[in-house]
């Protein structure tokens, strides 16, 4: 048995009790505060009151213009935000723990996460048009239906699901409590060097956070799908190895001729067949041979050939025919 660290990397006998989230009150709470305050970012948008007036604020303080030093560092740190980057990132490492562990669910929650992440996040920015500050044409202005794609930010919120389902993953509190913290210090990072580059305004971060909230509180709910799709696949799987095992794998050499199929046939019929004399069942003449159905053939009478005349040894040239002699 391995003491070593590296023992942990080996993949388990059999696959441990994990334990489920469950909708429970708090959740339910969280969750009702959450959408209460994403519809209420909403509402302040589309009326342009004080949040939009606070976004301009913001835009043209131009941050990456009073703290330069900061940009090139941020430039790579808000790739934590990318989609592409960070779910290849997040399934490798997912994929090796439902390897480790017997169990598909790590990578089914990623795929629920990020199913709802591109649906409800990609509605809204579609339905609203809003466009970024860069591309702002009035001062004042909420942008809004205008064709852009950019409220809420989706970096912002692909970085709340992203990182923050491996805490929702973790199977032990200590290890949910830190990432919880390392989820929302990313979260936060990600959504506010995006206010600094100038590619979102500050309203399209507090959406963000709230969109990618609402996903993981809601995705104790997609639990019961998840296992079902879980025991659906191990089923198919189970189904591809019995008829593995059943198929007739007969060996073959390279190049040769593949072995006869031997059919086997009933006692009755191996004693009728070794019987002496005896074809298909009946007692066969000798010098006879057996017809399709079993039927037996009379032995054919073939024609004496006369022999040949022979040549007399002194060369006369006369030939003696030689009498057949028949009867004695």
């Amino acid at each position: 048995m391995r003491t070593d660290i590296f023992a942990r990397l080996d993949r388990e006998p059999e696959p441990p009790k994990i334990e489920i989230p469950r909708m429970s009150r708090t959740r339910l709470v969280l969750f009702g505060g959450t959408s209460a305050f994403y519809l209420a970012i909403v509402v302040a948008v589309l009326a342009s009151t004080w949040l939009v007036v606070i976004d301009w604020k913001v835009m043209l303080f131009r941050p990456y213009q009073q703290w330069p030093e900061l940009h090139a560092f941020l430039d790579y740190f808000v790739v934590l935000g990318q989609r592409g980057p960070t779910a290849v990132m997040v399934a490798a490492w997912l994929g090796w723990r439902s390897w480790r562990q017997h169990t598909l669910r790590p990578l089914l929650v990623l795929g629920v996460s990020l199913l709802l992440l591109n649906s409800t996040v990609g509605a809204v920015k579609i339905g609203l048009g809003r466009l970024g500050p860069h591309y702002a044409t009035q001062i004042g202005s909420a942008e809004l239906f205008a064709g852009g794609d950019i409220f809420p930010s989706g970096h912002t919120a692909n970085a709340v699901v992203t990182w923050g389902i491996l805490a929702y993953l973790a199977t032990t509190p200590k290890t949910r409590r830190y990432l919880s913290a390392l989820s929302a210090t990313v979260s936060l990072g990600v959504g506010l060097t995006t206010v600094y580059l100038g590619t979102h305004w500050l309203s399209d971060v507090l959406l963000g956070w709230a969109a990618g909230l609402l996903i993981l509180l809601a995705l104790p709910w997609c639990e019961p799908l998840i296992g079902r799709t879980e025991a659906w696949i191990f089923e198919r799987r189970e189904r591809w190895r019995a008829r593995r095992r059943l198929a007739p794998s007969l060996p073959v050499a390279a190049g040769g001729p593949r072995p006869a199929l031997v059919t086997q046939r009933a006692p009755a019929e191996e004693t009728a067949s070794c019987a002496p004399g005896a074809v298909g069942g009946r007692t066969a003449l000798p010098g006879s041979s057996a017809g399709a159905g079993g039927r037996v053939s009379r032995p054919r009478k073939h024609p004496v050939r006369p022999e040949r005349p022979s040549v007399a040894p002194g060369g006369g040239g006369r030939a003696t025919a030689s009498r057949q002699t028949t009867g004695g």
